[in-house]
């Protein structure tokens, strides 16, 4: 039995077009509202430069629930950069695009395999996404349309089996 590297905590960030940043917590650290609402400031310039015509138009925005994407600061830090927020459903990582189309594909990639470092993971999961092409982030978009579509018609439950319930 080999030790593993350990965990670590990454935010990703990512449009129709591909990814536009990641970050990597520094361990030992936590993601709080000034933490995630600095990441907010590094997306907005990379909005800026990556995306230029697309900026001008507004950003709309998708996150989940924690903590960190909930609270006061971080809204306020939302609405001063311009970001126009969808709402999330609280527990429906069937309508978190992430979930549902990214991780499953980087997940598999990494599986089973071993790692020394947190470098080497890094590096292993940069490649894997680095190599997605753009219209794997689109199709992930447009499926939130249909997923959303289905958690309306079903109530929000997971499955049709639990409509009888209502």
């Amino acid at each position: 039995m080999q030790n593993s590297a350990g965990k670590f905590f990454s935010s990703i960030f990512w449009d129709q077009d591909g990814i536009l940043l990641i970050d990597y917590l520094p361990k030992s650290q936590t993601i709080n509202a000034e933490y995630y609402s600095s990441l907010l400031v590094q997306l907005k310039d990379i909005l800026k430069e990556k995306r230029r015509g697309k900026v001008i138009k507004g950003v709309l925005f998708l996150h989940g629930n924690a903590p960190a994407h909930r609270a006061l600061a971080t809204q306020k830090k939302l609405a001063y950069l311009g970001f126009q927020c969808l709402d999330h459903p609280p527990y429906s990582p069937d309508l978190d695009p992430s979930d549902y189309h990214l991780f499953p594909g980087l997940k598999k990639q990494l599986s089973g395999r071993h790692f020394s470092s947190d470098k080497e993971v890094i590096t292993a999961a940069e490649t894997w996404l680095d190599g997605q092409h753009s219209e794997i982030f689109l199709i992930g978009l447009q499926k939130l349309e249909q997923r959303a579509k289905n958690c309306i018609e079903l109530r929000g439950m997971l499955n049709k089996s639990q409509v009888w319930s209502l």
